[in-house]
């Protein structure tokens, strides 16, 4: 998924996130930057997914609506595409 950011520095997190993390207006989001990239996640919660050891493990419980293997498969999709550099 590909977000824009605006001007002002803003992005629009689409309805789908939103509501599966139970986001509104208001919410608070903690922002990290990582050697990947720039992590957001809601500021009252933990990843359910943590990286050890080069191996993303489960250390909580999956919100409502989350699709564990639906993200996997995404994360091997840009892996691939990084690899053949696509």
């Amino acid at each position: 998924m590909t977000l824009k950011v605006d001007k002002a520095g803003r992005v629009i997190l689409p309805k789908p996130i939103r509501d599966r993390l139970g986001l509104h207006a208001g919410s608070e989001l903690e922002v990290e930057e990582t050697p990947e990239g720039i992590m957001l996640r809601p500021a009252d919660q933990r990843p359910s997914l943590i990286r050890k050891g080069g191996f993303w493990v489960h250390s909580g419980e999956i919100s409502t609506g989350y699709e564990i293997l639906k993200a996997i498969d995404q994360g091997e999709d840009e892996r691939t595409r990084k690899a053949w550099g696509l």
